[in-house]
């Protein structure tokens, strides 16, 4: 017996595809509450993230939840009422969580509220959202790593030029020494 799935049932599996892909596919997101919020606040935001490389989507929390469930994600089941959107951070993993934690310092009717997040498939709550937020930028983080794992050598080599420029000193001492006196 050959069951016949409905356009509508096809059209939702198809949808909780696609949103487990791209949770898989990114390296965080962010859930936040946005009760209250007006298009034009919405169209501000969409355009930060858009310049950040952040996907920013208002999804069904019912699709959300099935799409985790395929992924065996259970944290966020409880979190998943309410008007939520979804900020994928799909180049960069502190993206979505520093534009909307600027974003919210600067909303006077504090409307948004992070209800958590997700970083590599990982369950963050809302503080752990807001140390995210609070790292330095990518390309920051790497010139610190990369300006760490320089300065031993240039230390040596600091030290290696010292010795030697101690050694000309003495040499050119012991040349003038014998110079004044010959």
């Amino acid at each position: 017996m050959e069951v016949k799935l409905n356009k509508n049932a096809l059209a939702k599996r198809e949808a909780v595809a696609e949103i487990a892909e791209k949770i898989k596919a990114a390296h965080s997101v962010v859930i936040v509450d946005t009760s209250g919020v007006t298009v034009e606040e919405i169209t501000a935001l969409r355009a930060k993230f858009r310049a950040a490389g952040v996907d920013y989507k208002v999804l069904k929390n019912t699709l959300v939840r099935r799409a985790l469930d395929d992924l065996g994600i259970k944290e966020l089941d409880e979190l998943l009422v309410g008007p939520s959107a979804f900020a994928f951070g799909m180049t960069d993993a502190v993206a979505p969580a520093k534009i909307l934690s600027d974003y919210i310092a600067e909303d006077k009717a504090k409307k948004f509220t992070i209800k958590a997040g997700l970083m590599d498939g990982q369950f963050m709550d809302p503080k752990a959202v807001s140390a995210l937020a609070k790292l330095p930028p990518k390309d920051v983080l790497l010139a610190k790593m990369m300006g760490s794992l320089n300065a031993p050598i240039t230390n040596f080599v600091g030290v290696l030029s010292a010795t030697l420029r101690s050694l000309v000193y003495a040499v050119d001492a012991v040349r003038k020494q014998k110079e004044g006196v010959e």
